[in-house]
């Protein structure tokens, strides 16, 4: 006597479950293919695939295998510039960086060392030192200009002749533009502490000034 099969037999107790099926978004070049050989064994013999059609199917597999192993490369030279980048970041630890900023950091016995960007020749550039009250401190006259990085140096001492306190002072710069005062971007040496890598690039600590974007690093020196 048979022991009749119940339908409603679980197989998957037996390892016999079907396997879900792997899914599948992206076509590779081995798809393109079978699936040129495909419709070529199936196409209608009085109506046969027409030439020109057929190689700019080609032409659409050259182009995308193209772009594929352009993309590669272009991932590659990608991770070679950020090395190279973080190595040439890294040997600004150390040095004083030229970086723009409106920040200066007066240490004890030492002097303000920075330049005034000049966009145009001018018959007079000024920066004012200001304290964190915003209070003028000191002026610093440069006189006539030609465009470019007008260089000066701050030895800590006030219009009124007193050594002004170590600290972190403000810088604003102006140029004469005809007969109209124009603001003008500061930049200032200080020394780099550390470089820092974030989501955006490299940027690099500077001492009493913060961080700064390396593409704001203008002049390195010793």
């Amino acid at each position: 006597m048979t022991t009749p099969v119940d339908g409603s037999f679980d197989l998957s107790s037996l390892g016999l479950g079907v396997p879900a099926a792997t899914k599948k978004t992206d076509l590779g070049q081995t798809d393109f293919l079978n699936l040129m050989m495909t419709q070529l064994k199936n196409q209608d013999p009085t109506k046969p695939l027409d030439s020109g059609a057929f190689l700019g199917q080609l032409a659409q597999f050259g182009t995308v295998s193209g772009l594929q192993d352009l993309q590669t490369k272009f991932d590659t030279l990608s991770s070679s510039l950020v090395s190279n980048q973080a190595l040439q970041a890294a040997s600004l630890v150390g040095k004083d960086a030229l970086v723009e900023s409106s920040k200066a950091p007066l240490f004890p016995g030492g002097v303000v060392d920075g330049a005034l960007d000049v966009p145009a020749a001018t018959s007079g550039a000024t920066v004012e030192i200001r304290d964190a009250r915003n209070q003028v401190v000191a002026h610093i006259e440069l006189g006539a200009q030609s465009a470019g990085l007008a260089h000066f140096e701050w030895n800590g001492i006030a219009d009124n002749g007193v050594q002004a306190p170590p600290g972190v002072y403000n810088m604003v710069g102006s140029y004469l533009a005809g007969t109209k005062s124009t603001a003008a971007t500061t930049l200032v040496y200080a020394p780099v502490d550390s470089v820092v890598l974030g989501k955006d690039g490299f940027t690099v600590d500077v001492t009493g000034v913060g961080e700064v974007p390396f593409s704001k690093v203008h002049e390195i020196g010793n």
